[in-house]
């Protein structure tokens, strides 16, 4: 058995710098070897070695210049190990002053890796103790003497060699000084929220760089290298000295980092109080109380890992009341909150809807990320995605990211749920699988262009997945041709984006469920011309005002698109639509601005749509509700007007006003005024006037986007 000892030195530097070393003297034991100190005799190593270590303290220390200034006299006390690799490792230092702390570090930082100490031929750690005078002028290195008063014990030897070879592999097991950075340089997805994105926005589409901004959520390390986190963060840092202060202010609540590995733990909240002037409404006070724990790390370079659980009960405005509970799945549960999840009743009619949400980030190399988890995807470069949007449900998904040359090539693989009564086998809610690719290519220092294409196949006998779907470079229109046209629903879609200059750019999508161009050029308008357009502008630093940036958007959507003669295929998950949240037929203008300044920011947003709605009258599909309809039952093949059935007009106008608490978590206050009016041709029991100013005040940490202009 090997054996080991420690050497327990002290080592102290008096007022003339007389350092008392206390090797244990014993022909087994070797003290560590400073360079310069080779070709020294054994027995004079130990003075050598406290020669040489002073005096590369001495030179590398830099007095702080508030040391200086307050003319402090004293003195500080440093702990510090050789270990058995002979590796300098500072364990402790005590001092009045945190600068004499942090310079004690950057000395230990900049020593050489020496010959380790040894017991009986085999390598020891070895501590030592170290007074230092301040200021520095006090101390002068004098003669090294040894002695054996406080030389270990050497009774029971070989006991105490394996208890100590036992609990040194523990203690060696030390956390490290968190670096922030290694969030921001790591494959963890930015949470996608509209507001946190528009702080890179501009940065991400100069001209002439290279990225891919339509497939989102972006991760930490591309974005980093455009917009530099830890630089911007270090600018917005509140000077707080006390723990809860750098906590709730500045830093994570828990956070550690390893050798090679790191992780943090915060908990979040999304806390609001407000109040409405629905008059159908017995309780005009609203709320939503969520409590949420949200876990992230890293283990190495290229492994990341995110998870989040909310627990959430809420009871919005009336109108969003009524659109969740129209969602309402089958099984007993009153609604579907948009965005979060299926809800259960809470107390008075409130909602209680948990929600769980993480996954793995993998990146081997620079050309592939490989992730795997639960959550929401984006496709686009607007407010709005007639493609691929967040305004549904969690799913889960297996995302392949490809970039190379000028390419960014995205595959999802995702499973998506029909909740409708009418589809549910024993209690299971039907599962849909999804397939969508997006090849994003830079043309130019200005045009990016793309191209989509998505499939949505069910698990039943007729049309149950199929494995060429696995294929991440086949054509998804061709496979849902070759299974029939019951046995999937496939869209393919375009994106483009030009940049004007590093102020101005303008983007658009179109999407194309089903195109016949025989038809389109009749002008029959015929009912197969399923498609729609999305044109849009963005204007940053508007009006040479930093920090301001002005959006406009136009949205279109002919009736019928992403629905299907089988509504189990419709473009829909948990009874939302995957696109916009419109759903169909309709057409929209949007207008946003957004301003921030140090930890202010401010969002104004205007929205005006029109839409058609069924009549629930009669037995007819007018192409709108691309869930609870079948084409099979429109009105006619040709003469399909935009916005037919019960036309509805709504304005939607909101602004919030808000102070970003802790930059590092996303906490935020803030407050939200909503404005919504909502007029119909025709008055049903569910299509109606309505019209509602909703006040909202709260704390959030911002994970994810609210959409509460449906």
């Amino acid at each position: 058995m090997h054996k080991y000892i420690t050497l327990l030195v002290s080592f102290l530097i008096t007022a003339a710098l007389q350092a008392q070393i206390n090797p244990t003297p014993n022909d087994f034991e070797k003290y560590p070897i400073f360079p310069g100190c080779e070709t020294t005799p054994i027995s004079e190593i130990p003075n050598c070695f406290n020669t040489k270590f002073i005096q590369f303290f001495i030179e590398k220390f830099e007095m702080p210049s508030r040391v200086n200034e307050e003319q402090y006299k004293g003195q500080m006390v440093i702990l510090f190990e050789v270990t058995s690799k002979g590796d300098f490792k500072l364990l402790n230092t005590e001092a009045v002053y945190a600068e004499l702390k942090d310079e004690t570090q950057k000395v230990f930082d900049q020593l050489p890796e020496i010959q380790p100490a040894t017991y009986d031929g085999e390598p020891v750690y070895i501590q030592f103790s170290m007074p230092v005078k301040i200021p520095l002028s006090r101390n002068k290195i004098g003669n090294f003497t040894s002695s054996e008063e406080n030389t270990v014990a050497n009774t029971k030897k070989e006991n105490a060699l394996e208890a100590h070879a036992v609990s040194k592999e523990l203690e060696e097991i030390q956390s490290k000084d968190f670096d922030r950075k290694v969030q921001f340089e790591s494959q963890l997805n930015i949470p996608f929220s509209h507001e946190v994105y528009s702080r890179f926005d501009k940065a991400l589409n100069q001209v002439g760089v290279n990225t891919h901004t339509a497939s989102r959520p972006f991760l930490y390390d591309v974005v980093n290298g455009y917009h530099n986190f830890d630089s911007i963060v270090s600018t917005l840092q509140l000077d707080k000295k006390s723990w809860f202060g750098r906590k709730f202010f500045n830093e994570h609540m828990i956070r550690f980092q390893g050798d090679g590995y790191w992780f943090t733990i915060n908990p979040g909240a999304d806390l609001a109080l407000g109040t409405e002037t629905d008059d159908r409404k017995v309780e005009n006070i609203t709320y939503n109380n969520t409590r949420s724990v949200f876990i992230q790390g890293g283990i190495g370079k290229k492994f990341s890992f995110y998870t989040a659980l909310f627990e959430s009960q809420g009871r919005f405005a009336q109108y969003f009341n009524d659109y969740a509970r129209s969602l309402r799945p089958d099984g007993g549960n009153p609604a579907v909150i948009p965005g979060r999840g299926i809800a259960s009743e809470g107390r008075g009619g409130d909602f209680d809807y948990p929600v769980a949400e993480g996954y793995i980030s993998y990146t081997p190399n620079t050309y592939f990320n490989f992730q795997a988890g639960t959550g929401q995807q984006f496709i686009g470069d607007g407010y709005r995605s007639l493609l691929l949007s967040d305004v549904s449900s969690n799913v889960p998904f297996f995302k392949i990211n490809t970039t190379l040359w000028r390419l960014k090539y995205t595959n999802t693989w995702s499973s998506v749920k029909d909740v409708r009564p009418g589809v549910t086998a024993d209690g299971a809610f039907t599962s849909k699988f999804m397939v969508n690719h997006y090849l994003s290519y830079n043309v130019n220092n200005k045009l990016n262009i793309g191209l989509f294409e998505s499939v949505i196949s069910a698990s039943e006998d007729n049309g149950g997945f199929d494995a060429s779907l696995l294929n991440p470079i086949i054509f998804l229109r061709n496979v849902e041709f070759q299974r029939g046209s019951r046995g999937g629903n496939a869209l393919i879609g375009l994106t483009g984006k030009y940049k004007f200059n590093n102020h101005i750019n303008v983007y658009g999508q179109l999407v194309i469920d089903e195109l016949r161009l025989s038809e389109l050029t009749s002008g029959n308008k015929n009912y197969r011309n399923k498609h729609g357009i999305q044109v849009g502008i963005k204007y940053y630093d508007a009006f040479k005002v930093s920090n301001l940036t002005l959006q406009a958007e136009y949205n279109q959507v002919r009736p019928y698109t992403f629905a299907n003669n089988d509504p189990l295929l419709s473009y829909t998950n948990t009874n939302q639509p995957l696109a916009h949240p419109y759903g169909a037929n309709f057409r929209e203008f949007i207008a946003i601005a957004r301003y921030r300044t140090d930890r202010w920011y401010g969002n104004a947003r205007i929205i005006y749509g029109q839409r058609g709605f069924e009549d629930d009258i009669n037995d007819v599909f007018f192409g709108g509700n691309i869930l609870f309809g079948s084409e099979d039952n429109r009105p006619s093949d040709n003469g399909i007007e935009l916005l037919q059935g019960n036309r509805v007009n709504s304005l939607y106008a909101d602004l919030e006003v808000g102070y970003l608490i802790n930059p590092v978590t996303n906490l935020k206050a803030f407050i939200n005024p909503i404005y919504r009016n909502f007029s119909a041709e025709m008055q049903t029991d569910t299509v109606f006037d309505t019209s509602t100013l909703w006040l909202n005040i709260g704390f959030r940490t911002d994970l994810f986007n609210w959409y509460f202009d449906n």
